[in-house]
């Protein structure tokens, strides 16, 4: 059967083709054609070259993938420098900006060739989410220094970076004194006490009915509310915000963790008490581990409600060291890039947290239909 023909890469050669022949902005007040700029012009051709072999090849290969990867990478080049070389801001560099436009038509077509052939690979399924991430951000790099956006408005990543460069003794204190001491210690103690509750309740049944509605009332209160009370209870250092951070991830665990222990059948529960299995027993070799994918949801989740709570409540009192703090110094200073820098290595430690969650998960849940590949 004749494959039919790739209409996201006819449109990014049509349209890279009409922005070769449209200015790309504005040099000493000349306008400046992609000829003019011998490397970024290269970079241009070089893309729809791989476009081209795509279009005439048809294939769905790692081969393929990769070919039409690169192209979207050197591609990518070209706006790139010539945001540093010219001004591309307005309808001067229209030609600029038609291929940037192209391009993601480009990316598109390479990200959805690469999910289609990454089955079984994890190299490449990695790099789907990654090179997408940097897409964004390349994005963002390219609009804002493009058009020229104020640093104090929205900064570009490569300030961003450089301010995490030049403050990274000062962000490590932070995130150390916010991750270490506050989130690590408040996420095992609220997660802990949820989970213990919860097998309380469970042994105890006439508890559920009195505690799962008043855990319902304290995870309305907003964060706003519990933080100021919590550093007056317990002080201006850590042990505040670790405090806040309890309160917000027990609920979580305590429910979910009642729901995987009521997940478990009749049959199942039946069949160990044919073997004689006391409750424990039963507990500990069946309804526990039925509830492990309800537990790992609430982990999971508890891990952005940690970094949020103690950012949050470090707003409220706080020694001169954390990230909430310095979020709130640094905007009072229109130290903006300094505050997204604190936004970064939030971020990404939060990533990272849900990500090593999720890889225990698929660890110690490897048997659960979920993970189950159908072949």
């Amino acid at each position: 059967m004749k494959k039919s023909a790739d209409l996201v890469l006819i449109l990014f050669v049509l349209l890279s083709g009409i922005s070769v022949f449209l200015p790309v902005g504005v040099d000493v007040d000349m306008s400046v054609q992609w000829w003019d700029k011998p490397a970024p012009f290269a970079l241009l051709l070089l893309s729809i070259a791989a476009a081209l072999y795509q279009m005439k090849s048809r294939e769905e290969t790692t081969y393929a993938a990769l070919l039409l990867t690169i192209g979207c990478i050197t591609g990518a080049f070209a706006p790139l420098i010539l945001t540093h070389t010219v001004d591309t801001s307005g309808f001067t560099a229209i030609g600029h900006w038609l291929f940037l436009a192209a391009l993601g038509l480009l990316v598109w077509r390479s990200l959805a060739l690469l999910s289609k052939v990454a089955n079984g690979n994890y190299f490449l399924a990695f790099a789907v989410p990654a090179l997408f991430g940097i897409w964004l951000l390349y994005l963002w790099q390219v609009l804002t220094i493009g058009f020229g956006v104020p640093s104090v408005l929205l900064p570009s990543p490569e300030q961003i970076g450089a301010a995490i460069e030049n403050n990274s003794s000062t962000l490590f204190a932070d995130f150390y004194q916010t991750v270490v001491k506050s989130v690590l210690s408040g996420f095992a103690f609220g997660c802990g006490a949820g989970f213990l509750v919860a097998i309380l309740v469970d042994r105890v049944p006439f508890m559920q009915r009195g505690l799962l509605p008043l855990g319902s009332m304290v995870s309305a209160i907003p964060i706003v509310g519990i933080a100021p009370i919590m550093v007056m209870w317990f002080g201006f250092d850590w042990q505040s915000k670790a405090a806040v951070i309890v309160v917000m991830t027990f609920f979580p665990m305590l429910i979910n963790t009642l729901a995987g222990l009521q997940a478990t059948s009749h049959i199942e529960k039946d069949l160990m008490r044919s073997y004689a299995a006391s409750y424990w027993q039963t507990l500990l070799f069946l309804r526990l581990p039925n509830a492990m994918p309800f537990i790992f949801n609430a982990l999971k989740i508890n891990s952005t409600l940690a970094m949020i709570g103690a950012i949050v409540a470090e707003f409220f009192g706080t020694p001169i060291v954390g990230m909430g703090f310095r979020i709130s110094t640094e905007v009072g200073r229109m130290n903006v890039d300094i505050v997204w820098a604190t936004i970064a290595v939030a971020a990404v430690v939060g990533s990272l947290f849900y990500g090593i969650l999720a890889l225990l998960e698929r660890r110690i849940t490897f048997w659960h239909a979920s993970y189950r590949r159908v072949k």
